[in-house]
């Protein structure tokens, strides 16, 4: 009760800020203490949190990539953007998250242009209401929202490390999770059931896939502490926003009830706010493996805190994948 009643009154936490809290004023004095650009990679930027990440990173000089499945809507996004911002530097690539092959891809010609990583946003989230399957023959959300953003943040881990080693400036990694999480049991938390449900159920396999992104950075964080790298990974909860994933699923119950939670429901720019905190301020140097909500350090479930169970899922998902890259697609 006492924590829905800070939450509503948006009173600030030790960083400063709290749920009120916009993405433009969590980053208002970041600009100016980075001794080169930043280079940013962010998943998802084409509506919602995304696009509102995209646009305030790039008011802060921050030089955007975007990869999109939908390259019109990038463009869109791009045009709105430099308006604001004329000065805004951003390259629009084709990418389809579900895609191994695709992600694959995208890597390849980022890394052709010979720039820079500073911060990548795993931000992009599917929710799928009946079961789908990708063309690597895993479910739709978890290729998507886990799968997906494991295998980028792969592909892109040495030209991170390479840039924080060049640049002196810590390199962070963003995977944008969700108080959902916490919804997952232990007991009902399998690999297998993950990437091919025997009863699929939406909401569960979202959540799932939510709990999987903490325990991907958790394990992350522990191979960069090994490596002293200068690379911090941390997941974050925006909050509850009316985005693209609720609007899918439009309707007078799914309306109403978020009339009715009003107060509840943050902002674009308030639920943007989390993922720009942490991928520009200066006050979280160094914090890796941490789970933030409204701009501040929370705990986590128990079960996505678990480190065996974070290594076990990394281990399991880099054998599906090296088995998925080397069989040809039919």
């Amino acid at each position: 009760m006492k924590e829905t009643l800070r939450y509503l009154a948006g009173f600030a936490g030790p960083s400063g800020f709290g749920s009120n809290s916009t993405a433009e004023q969590v980053t208002q004095d970041c600009s100016c203490l980075f001794p080169s650009q930043l280079t940013a990679i962010i998943t998802g930027a084409t509506s919602g949190i995304g696009a509102e990440t995209a646009r305030v990173l790039a008011k802060r000089g921050v030089r955007l990539i975007i990869p999109a499945r939908d390259v019109k809507k990038a463009t869109e996004v791009k045009e709105r953007i430099q308006k604001e911002s004329p000065q805004a530097e951003i390259f629009l690539f084709e990418m389809d998250l579900s895609s191994l092959a695709s992600i694959k891809s995208f890597c390849s010609g980022f890394l052709s242009l010979g720039l820079p990583l500073n911060i990548l946003i795993n931000n992009a989230g599917k929710f799928s209401q009946k079961l789908e399957f990708s063309e690597d023959k895993v479910e739709m959300t978890f290729a998507t929202n886990y799968l997906g953003h494991y295998f980028l943040t792969d592909m892109l881990l040495e030209k991170m490390i390479e840039t924080a080693d060049q640049t002196g400036i810590e390199g962070r990694i963003i995977n944008v999770s969700s108080i959902v999480h916490s919804w997952v049991k232990r007991d009902a938390f399998h690999f297998s059931h993950l990437r091919n449900p025997i009863n699929y159920n939406g909401t569960r396999a979202y959540a799932q896939t939510k709990l999987a992104n903490i325990l991907h950075a958790k394990e992350i964080a522990r191979q960069f502490k090994e490596m002293n790298a200068r690379v911090t990974i941390n997941a974050v909860h925006p909050g509850i926003v009316k985005t693209g994933i609720i609007r899918e699923h439009k309707g007078f119950i799914t309306d109403s009830i978020y009339f009715l939670a009003s107060k509840l429901l943050k902002t674009t720019s308030q639920g943007a706010s989390t993922t720009c905190y942490v991928a520009l301020s200066q006050q979280i140097n160094g914090n890796t493996g941490k789970y933030f909500v409204d701009c501040n350090e929370k705990n986590c479930s128990s079960l996505a805190g678990d480190e065996s169970l974070a290594r076990k899922l990394w281990k399991q998902t880099h054998q599906l994948i090296h088995r998925r890259l080397s069989q040809p697609i039919s």
